[in-house]
Formats: C-alpha cells, structure tokens, sequence
C-alpha cells in the first residue's frame, strides 16, 4: 500500500513539474537564439572539462590554461544569456484594445472623411448642431439715386 502511495505522490510530483517547466520548453523550441545560446554554453563546457582532465593537477590548469579559460568565459556567458533569456520569456499577450473600441475608432475616421468629402453632409451636420439657416431675401428700404425718377443715362 505504500509503494503505491509513493507512486502516486511522484506521478503527482512529476504532473506538477511538468507543468512548471512548460512555458521554458516552449521557449526553448521557439526560441532559435536561446538554443544556440545554450549549444554554445553545452559545447564550451564540455571542451573545459576536457581540458581540465587531461591529466594536470586542475589547479594548475585553471590558473595557466588560456584556453581553458576562454572556454569558461563563453560557456559563462552563454548560459547567462540564455538565463537572460528565460527569465524575460514573452508573457501572454494581453490584447491591449479591443474590437470594440478599433470599430468606434474606426466609425470615427470614416464619419470625418464623410463630411469631409459630402457638402450635403456638412450642411446637415451644421444645421443640427447650430439649428437651421433661416433663409431670406434681402430688399433694401432706401432708394438708390437711380430710382430716384432720374433716368439712368441724363444728367443736370
């Protein structure tokens, strides 16, 4: 009974770690950058370990192996970058504006170039905005000197 119980909490365990890890393979399968981050770091590691057990004391190697070094470096270099790169994983998008408010703008852009463009429009929109345009002739009272009983073309 208690092996099944340890089997059942390491299934537990292992659904929950997988869980976990799932955004960080996902970044990785994605991420061309990442992984050649992190086959550089794999690479450089691997060719300082070499180097540091061919045989010298590893202290000496350490100190006195230029290439070991420079191995260390870039396998160094390369897994902060690929940290980096983790760590600053694309979150979900959170979808900044939505349909709602592309169409009301959307609305707005095209009701501007509608009045623009339509003169029938504009007269419409004035006349509810500012109330209709009373339309009159305009006589004059005064008489001009023409009208005065002079004809047009004597002179005194």
């Amino acid at each position: 009974m208690a092996a099944k119980k340890k089997a059942a909490q390491a299934g537990t365990a292992a659904w929950a770690a997988g869980k976990t890890s799932r955004p960080y393979v996902q970044r990785i399968a994605e991420d061309e950058e990442l992984r050649g981050n992190l086959l550089t770091a794999y690479e450089s590691a691997r060719k300082a370990y070499g180097r540091l057990t061919n045989g010298k004391s590893p202290a000496k190697a350490v100190f006195d192996d230029k290439k070991l070094q420079k191995d260390i470096r870039e396998a160094a270099e390369s897994i902060r970058d690929a940290s980096v790169a983790l760590r600053e994983a694309p979150q979900k998008r959170k979808r900044r504006g939505s349909g709602l408010g592309k169409l009301i703008l959307l609305a707005i852009v095209g009701a501007a170039v509608a009045i623009a463009v339509s003169e029938d429009l504009r007269k419409k929109l004035l006349d509810a905005l500012f109330g209709a345009e009373e339309e009159f002739e305009y006589t004059s009272t005064t008489t001009s000197p023409t009208d005065a009983g002079q004809p047009a073309g004597s002179a005194s």
